[in-house]
């Protein structure tokens, strides 16, 4: 009975042994795993062009832990690891998101390209190529603005060079053509006269 229970004692002391070299292994595996993304924090971001119209958009390398490790270590920790690190993603600073123009290029129906609402909202361009605008800020908090600086904000601006190639990308043929209104007070504006092309 002496020699039985020894045994047991002995078998029961290995398998302690066994447990306490796995768990090891697991923990070894979590820290190399918390240092794989810890790294990918680090690696700079990959910026592609999102739209022909020169948009940047970046989005962080994502280096996903549970493919780096072998899939015996178990892959609970790393994938919660990973998760957090897709949750913080949104929230590094502003500089990582650009603004994108979202101009389609084929649309589902017919297949041409689509104009962008807001430009034709927000712009108007004369024959001439050229796109004028509003200020920024015309109707907002006139109440504690100057007279002078109402009157400034009333006027009507021109956008520069890069600008009225970039908006012209952004509409379709139909709003370059040649419009003719009764009473149009940008009609002399159409046409440029006296200037160098």
């Amino acid at each position: 009975m002496a020699a039985a229970c020894a045994r047991l004692g002995a078998f029961l002391a290995r398998s302690g042994a066994l447990v306490r070299q796995f768990s090891g292994l697991s923990l070894q595996s979590e820290l190399s795993a918390t240092a794989l993304q810890r790294s990918a924090l680090n690696i700079p971001y990959q910026i592609r062009n999102a739209s022909g119209l020169g948009a940047q958009l970046c989005r962080p390398v994502r280096l996903s832990a549970s493919t780096a490790l072998p899939q015996a270590f178990g892959n609970s920790t790393t994938t919660q690891n990973t998760s957090i690190l897709n949750r913080i993603a949104p929230l590094l600073p502003s500089m990582v998101h650009h603004p994108v123009r979202s101009l389609t290029y084929f649309g589902l129906r017919s297949g041409k390209r689509k104009t962008v609402k807001s430009v034709t909202d927000r712009f108007l361009r004369l024959h001439c190529g050229l796109w004028v605008r509003r200020k920024a800020g015309y109707k907002k908090k006139l109440w504690k603005k100057s007279a002078a600086r109402k009157k400034r904000l009333r006027e009507h601006v021109f956008c520069n060079k890069t600008q009225n190639k970039l908006l012209d990308k952004m509409t379709t043929s139909f709003w370059k053509r040649r419009n003719w209104y009764i009473n149009d007070p940008y009609q002399k504006y159409h046409d440029r006269t006296n200037l160098r092309v």
